[in-house]
C-alpha cells in the first residue's frame, strides 16, 4: 500500500465524508494551479465525488469559466475576498457540485506589493446548504512551491471542515 502524503490523507477523508453525504465537489484554482484537484483525484474512487476543477490562472479564465465580473477584477484585483467568493460561487453554479472551493493568491517570488505581499492567499467555500464563506491566509514567503502546497493544504482543510459541518459532525 502506498503511503499517503498529508494532502492525500486529508483528500481521502474528504472523499469518504462527501460520499457518505452524497455530495459532489468542484474546485476553482488560481495560484495552486490544480493541486487541490490533483490531491483529490489521486485517491481511488474520486470520480464518485469530484465533479470538476477549474484552473483559472488568468483573469480572462476567471471571467470566461467562472463568470467573475471584469469590473470586480479591475476594482479589487484577482487576489481579493470578493473575487475568491465569486470564483467559488461560479464553480458551484457551473458544475454539478454541492460544494466548491476557490483559491487565489500570490505565490511569488515576484508579483507582491505592500498591500498584497507574496504569500497572501484568499479562499472561499460555497455550498447549497451554507452559502459562501471567505478565508484569508498569509503564508510566509518561503518559496513558490511551499506557498502553493500550503495553500492547497489549507483549501482541503476548508473543504473538510465544511463537509463535517454540513453533515453535523463536530470536529474537536
Amino acid at each position: 500500500m502506498t503511503e499517503l502524503t498529508p494532502l492525500h490523507a486529508i483528500a481521502q477523508d474528504i472523499l469518504e465524508n462527501a460520499r457518505a453525504a452524497n455530495m459532489k465537489i468542484a474546485t476553482a484554482e488560481s495560484c495552486t494551479g490544480g493541486l487541490v484537484g490533483a490531491a483529490l483525484t489521486e485517491i481511488d474512487g474520486a470520480s464518485a465525488v469530484f465533479d470538476r476543477g477549474f484552473i483559472t490562472y488568468s483573469n480572462e479564465a476567471k471571467i470566461e469559466m467562472l463568470g467573475v465580473p471584469q469590473d470586480m477584477l479591475r476594482e479589487h484585483g484577482a487576489v481579493s475576498a470578493v473575487v475568491a467568493k465569486a470564483m467559488a460561487e461560479g464553480a458551484l453554479l457551473r458544475s454539478q457540485a454541492n460544494i466548491a472551493v476557490s483559491i487565489t493568491g500570490i505565490a511569488g517570488p515576484q508579483g507582491g506589493s505592500v498591500d498584497k505581499p507574496v504569500g497572501l492567499v484568499h479562499f472561499a467555500i460555497s455550498s447549497e446548504q451554507a452559502g459562501t464563506s471567505h478565508f484569508v491566509r498569509s503564508f510566509s514567503n518561503s518559496g513558490r512551491s511551499s506557498i502553493r502546497m500550503n495553500a492547497a493544504g489549507y483549501a482541503l482543510e476548508i473543504v473538510s471542515n465544511a463537509i463535517y459541518s454540513i453533515r453535523g459532525i463536530s470536529i474537536a
